[in-house]
This record gives structure tokens, sequence and C-alpha cells, in this order.
């Protein structure tokens, strides 16, 4: 657990000698080795799962105490006067001169409990260091320390160290006791610690820990540690994509726990969602550092690897009864991970209004989505992304599709998709794809769904622009915000080719080239496109009369379409400002100097519009 100091010491004192003296009479095979090997580590369970000792590292299951606690009136006074709630309990035991090498507690279990030391035998040579603060905690003396910074352990002696060491949630009462703690390296005037001596014939009512997680974990407690661990990092190159990928996970999250919420039968379903993060996010965060110097990636797989426990999601899908399920289905409607016919892919300069054309087109019966953006799909394919390019730019070639990566996105994809009732649909599907970054990879979008259609969708250049200068004003859309070699101000939408010319360049003529680079390539890849899987759609004309121009789209896209349309479509997801006739002529100032270099691709793109 997180802690405000490295180390907090309770106010409470136990006598070590009588702690020594009733666990001598443990017996060596009592003692297990650490379950990584580390060397002179042992331990002693006190509070198991089910009470047995066989199961003293695990951490899921209801803990109740072994039969050697039991048989220990002093160790259970002294885990009464706690007065919280009790979760895995051990002797620790130390060798001399053995250390516990520096780690950080990551897994899920420790995010919400705390860590209490009651050292039973030790020397001063015996020091704990966390976060760079070193204490060498005294025996009978309780401590508490986060678990959250880089900690170490050192037994510089020949003799062993022996502590108490209990995992607890807590309680009010004992978090009363915490606020009543003095941290290491303060020395409040008057402070000191209750003795709590052994008691004759003394039995504490004890309370023990039933529930350690919820399968699946709840919409609420994901979302929640999503936005600590994204708090827990500065900035770096790779984590714009991360965190996008855990904004998606989120959402898919949310779409499975407000359809089934605790339902076995959709545990599998969680489960896949799980590991399908698990193997995108990884990888990515791998030598991310977090600020208290541990490894993104460890903190992403530790608190997130019991989302869904895995016994409960092979009893709702294992092998067998998957089978048994499919075989109970049409042919047709089992998936197999390649299922998406005509995908539909929207192509335009980033701020052309392609989100509001994705949500209206994205209510027809026949499209499917993956919700949003497919920046993270695609990039966290490492030989995608723009850092294996030496950020040369987003453009993605035909021969960059081997077979193995088209064969996985078109996995991706389909794994993701749903249609319009939030809902997964099996058998063949239409998908409906919508990410400027691919206005700059159409021939390797080509070469994985060959029979794709891209919708162009044009808008006047000089309203994109003065939307682009908006967005990079506005700091919600920055991509790279660390981009070796750039010197400007974080680098927001797309990586175009010859971006590093930029540098010291205005706003407006960044966003000007971003504009004229995106539409001459896209028209330029377009022009090679089949006419019959190419089709134009206006922002003017969508905005004027937007059943008209849906139903034109749908035509041409082979969609359905069954909803009907306002005079008003509602305003997209990623708008700055409210859209306003004209609006981009309070901009018209600082972008009339750069229209004449970019005016050959204007006329082009309102040409290819026209036809």
């Amino acid at each position: 657990m997180k802690l405000p100091v490295p180390f907090i010491q309770l106010p409470l004192r136990f006598d070590a000698a009588a702690l020594a003296a009733e666990i001598a009479r443990f017996d060596e095979p009592m003692w297990r080795p650490h379950p990584d090997g580390m060397p002179g580590n042992a331990a002693l369970p006190l509070v198991a799962v089910d009470g047995d000792p066989a199961r003293g590292d695990s951490v899921e299951g209801p803990m109740r105490p072994t039969p050697a606690l039991l048989q220990s009136p002093y160790l259970l006074q002294v885990l009464g006067s706690l007065d919280a709630v009790i979760g895995r309990t051990r002797l620790m035991r130390l060798s001399g001169r053995a250390e516990v090498r520096s780690h950080i507690d990551t897994d899920y279990y420790w995010h919400d409990r705390v860590r209490v030391h009651v050292p039973i035998v030790t020397q001063p040579s015996v020091r704990f260091t966390a976060g760079g603060a070193h204490v060498h905690m005294a025996a009978g003396e309780c401590w508490i320390f986060d678990t959250w910074l880089l900690h170490h352990v050192a037994n510089d002696h020949d003799a062993d160290r022996i502590h108490l060491v209990v995992d607890t949630v807590g309680g009010a009462a004992f978090w009363n006791l915490v606020s009543g703690g003095r941290p290491h390296a303060a020395s409040p005037a008057g402070w000191s610690a209750r003795m709590i001596a052994p008691q004759s014939g003394a039995t504490p009512p004890l309370m023990f820990e039933s529930v350690n997680s919820q399968s699946p974990m709840s919409y609420w407690e994901l979302r929640g540690l999503i936005s600590f661990l994204l708090g827990e990092v500065d900035p770096h190159p790779r984590m714009p994509m991360v965190a996008q990928l855990c904004q998606a996970f989120a959402a898919q999250w949310q779409t499975l726990w407000f359809r089934h919420g605790t339902d076995a039968a959709a545990l599998p379903e969680y489960a896949r969602v799980l590991d399908g993060f698990l193997a995108r996010a990884v990888p990515l965060a791998r030598g991310i550092p977090t600020r208290t110097g541990g490894d993104f990636a460890n903190a992403l797989h530790g608190l997130f690897k019991r989302a869904v426990r895995r016994d409960d999601a092979a009893a709702g899908g294992g092998t067998a009864a998957r089978r048994e399920r499919e075989a109970a289905m049409p042919a047709q409607a089992v998936v197999r991970g390649e299922e998406i016919e005509r995908p539909v892919f929207i192509v335009s300069s980033p701020r052309s209004g392609s989100t509001l054309l994705f949500e209206t087109l994205a209510r027809s019966p026949d499209a499917c989505t993956i919700g949003g953006e497919s920046h993270v799909l695609i990039e966290s394919i490492a030989a995608l992304d723009a850092s294996s390019h030496g950020y040369e730019s987003n453009r993605l070639r035909a021969d960059e599709a081997t077979p193995e990566i088209a064969a996985e996105l078109r996995r991706r994809f389909r794994e993701e998709l749903f249609d319009r009732d939030m809902k997964a649909r099996p058998g063949r599907v239409r998908m409906l794809e919508k990410t400027p970054k691919n206005s700059l990879r159409i021939p390797f979008l080509r070469a994985v769904f060959p029979d794709a259609h891209f919708v162009y969708l044009y808008r006047d250049p000089r309203e994109v622009l003065a939307s682009m200068m908006e967005a990079w004003e506005s700091g919600r859309f920055r991509t790279y915000p660390r981009l070796p070699g750039w010197s400007g101000p974080p680098w927001s939408l797309l990586l175009v080719p010859g971006w590093r010319d930029l540098v010291g360049k205005s706003i407006p003529e960044i966003v000007a080239t971003q504009w004229e680079a995106t539409t001459r390539i896209l028209l330029d890849d377009l022009d090679a496109v089949p006419p019959a899987q190419r089709s134009v759609a206006r922002y003017d004309a969508l905005l004027a009369d937007p059943a008209a121009e849906i139903a034109r789209i749908c035509a041409a896209t082979g969609l359905a379409w069954d909803q009907p349309l306002g005079a008003d479509l509602p305003i997209a997801r990623h708008t700055v400002s409210a859209p306003q006739p004209g609006k981009w002529r309070r901009r018209e100032a600082e972008l009339a100097p750069h229209l004449d270099r970019i005016a050959a691709t204007m006329a082009r793109a309102e040409a290819f519009a026209a036809r």
C-alpha cells in the first residue's frame, strides 16, 4: 500500500522475549522456503488460505488461523491488539548474512493492504530500506511501510532475524492507530508506544479476511486502479500508447460489466478481454519506470492479472465447455477470428469531422466497431510502431503487412468488434473504422483487408486547418509528447513524413504541412484503389442534410440504414469548441500566409470530392 512516508511506527510495543519463547517451540519442518527460492528466506504460516499451512504462500481464498497460531496465545493477543481484519500472516526468517533483494510489491493483493512488521528476533545491524529511507526496527516495536516503494532488507549479522509480518486491509480502529503513529524521520514530543504484555488466558476475538478480490473485478475498481497507475508514471514516449490501451481496456470492461455483472457465464469473455489487454500493454510498458523506481509493466501485470480468477474463468469457459457451446450453435455463428468482410475505413486529415461521420454511421444495423480509434490496436505490434521506424512518420506500406502481421491484425480487430447495441456479434461482420493516422496507411490496410472500402471525408481545408490549430493549442491531442528531435510544443495529431523540417516553425505552418502531406498521400493512394472500393463523403453536405448524405454513403458502401436522422447531428466526442458557420475566419490572418503553399493540394482535394 502507498503511504505518505516510507515508514510509520505504530504506538504499540510487545514483549519480544515472550514472543521468541513462544515461537521457539515450532519445529524446523514447519518453516517453508521462499516461493521464489530467495536464499536465506523462510516463512512459517500463521494465517493462510483455509488455515492450511501448505497454502501459506497463496493470497486467494478465505484466510484462517493455522494450527501454529492457534497454539500461540501471545501471538493471538498481538494480532488482536491491531484491531484489524487479518489477512495472510507469517513469521518471516532471514538467515545471517542474507537479504531480501530490492523489489516493489506490485501484486494486486498489496494494493489495498498494509504490511505490519513486529520484530521478534533481531539485532541493530539489520537494516530495512524503502524509497531511500533506512530504519532499524527494534525488537518488540510495531511498524508499517510503503510497499509501493522500492524496498530491501539486509541482515549483516551471523544470527537469524525473525519478524511477525501481517498483511491487512486495516479497519476503522486500525487506521486510528496509524494516525497516532510516528513517521520514521520524526520524534514528536511526548510520543510513546503502549505496551501490550502477555495476558494469561486471554483469547481476543479476531477478524479474518474472507474476501480477497472480486472475480470479475468491478468496473469501478478497475477504473480506479487504471487512474492510480497512470498517475504513477512520468512522461515517456510510449506512455500515450499505453494510456490509450488502458482507456480502451476500461471501456471494454465497462461494456462487459453493465451487460453481465458477475454472471459466471461471462467470465470467459472477461478473461479474453483481460488477456488481450495484458498481451498488448505489458510489452509496451516494459522498461517504462514508475516514479518509485519500479517497472511499469510489472505494475500493470501485478494489479490486473487477477481481475478474473483463472479457475473461475476455466470453469465457465474450459475447452470442453467451449466445444459444447459451439456444437449447440449454428456453424456460421462460431467466431474464428478473421470473419471481417468489406470493412469500411473513413480516411481524412485530422479534424475533418471524421468522428461525427463515424459515430453516425456506427448506428447502422450492419456496422460493428471497436468503439474508438485503432492507434493502440495497430501500434502495439512492435513492427508497426513509429519508434521501430525511427519516428519517420505514421506511414505504413503494403510490404509491411506480412502474413503474420496481417493475420494478427485481423484477429485483433475481430475480437474487439461489437455492434450498435454494444454486443459481440458472431459470424461474418462488417467493420467500420476511423483513425486519422490510417489516412497514411491505405496501401497497408489494403494488404490486410483486400476487400476494404475507403470513404474519403472532404471538408473545406480552411476549416480543417483552424480546427487543427485549436487541437494543438488545447493539449488534448498530444500523440508524441517527447518526440525525439522535436523542440516545439508537444507533438499533436498524426506524424507526417518530413516533420523534422518543422522544428522552430509556428503552429499555423505546422498544421498546414500536416494537412497537405496527409491529403496528398491519401489522394495518391486512393487513385490506386478500384473505383468500386472508394467513395467520398462531404462534411458540408453531412451538416446541411444528414439523412441524404448518410443514405448516399450507405448506398456506396453497402451498409444498411434504418435510423431516422433529424436536421441536426449531435456534437462529436472529440469536439474542442462548438461548431459555428465561418468559425475558421477567426484564424484567417494566421493561416493566410500558408495557403498559397498548399493551394495545389487544396484544389486537388476539391476536385476529387466533386467527382
